[in-house]
């Protein structure tokens, strides 16, 4: 009986030296664990204050950048981009800055961003080929914010040229948003450069009418028209000998906004003052011979 007891003493003995063994050892998992998080924990938490003070503060910077740019002489055309760039500029700054506080060293940052870029670039070749666009744009300047042009089938004022877009305004008010890239690989055409547009205005009388008398009717059409230019001066010619009348052709010229009135209006006018002249319009005409049979 006496050895069964030492037995069983020993038993206990070492199934309680197991267990405070592996309490210990829990016990060492657990404050490895709380040191961690107290350690990182503080910086986690400061990270994320940097970030959002950070932030604010760039939301500040970018207000004042961008008053002082309205203040200043700097292009329009130019002023969308360089808000975007600064913008991003600063972000980067921001979120290096953030790295050595919670501790990653910037070195290593400075490879994952790196890493990230390329990664990044080559899922958004394309948009990087707008961009490269934007900036082409930019330099050469085919034409600039406010400029009327007509590119990729579509007609309407420059609104903006940011990094990847630019932006039109139709005469319909509708907005079209191109891609850089597709306008630098295709036609522009810039109605604004030369700071006016002539308008072709064919019209056409019948075979046997006084051609010098409407040529003065639409004329007259044409000069009391406030819309129309004085410099460079309107002209009204004879254009084509169709097969049933005289084609005429008045060819005002008038500013970018104005271009649709006298497209419309002025037309409408020439239209009205030959008619009130007596001018009709030339219908089909068939001339008829009668042979007589024997």
């Amino acid at each position: 009986m006496q050895s069964l007891g030492k037995v069983a003493d020993a038993s206990i003995a070492a199934g309680s030296e197991a267990g405070n063994t592996v309490i210990n050892s829990l016990s060492g998992v657990f404050n490895s664990i709380q040191e961690g998080v107290g350690q990182y924990g503080l910086k986690i938490v400061g990270g994320i204050v940097a970030l959002i003070i950070g932030l604010w503060i760039i939301k500040v910077i970018m207000k004042a950048i961008t008053k002082a740019f309205d203040k200043s002489k700097i292009d329009d055309t130019l002023r969308p981009f360089l808000v975007t760039l600064v913008s991003f500029l600063l972000k980067v700054l921001l979120f290096i800055s953030i790295a050595g506080i919670v501790g990653i060293p910037t070195a290593t940052f400075a490879a994952l961003l790196a890493a990230a870029g390329l990664a990044i670039g080559g899922a958004f070749n394309g948009s990087l080929g707008h961009m490269a666009a934007g900036v082409m744009l930019l330099i050469f300047k085919p034409f600039k914010v406010g400029d009327l042009i007509e590119t990729n089938g579509k007609l309407g004022f420059v609104k903006e040229i940011s990094v990847f877009v630019t932006i039109l305004e139709t005469f319909q008010n509708k907005t079209e948003i191109i891609p850089n890239g597709a306008i630098t690989a295709g036609t522009i055409t810039n109605l604004t450069a030369k700071g006016n547009l002539r308008v072709d205005m064919p019209f056409a009388i019948q075979y046997g009418t006084d051609i010098a008398k409407a040529k003065e009717i639409v004329m007259g059409v044409l000069k009391s028209d406030t819309k129309v230019m004085s410099d460079p001066a309107p002209r009204v010619a004879v254009n084509n000998l169709g097969a049933n009348g005289v084609e005429l052709l008045a060819l005002p010229y008038s500013s970018c906004d104005d271009y649709w009135d006298v497209y419309w209006d002025t037309r409408q006018s020439i239209v009205e003052a030959l008619g009130n002249a007596g001018y009709e319009a030339p219908l089909p005409q068939r001339i008829v011979t009668m042979t007589n049979k024997a």
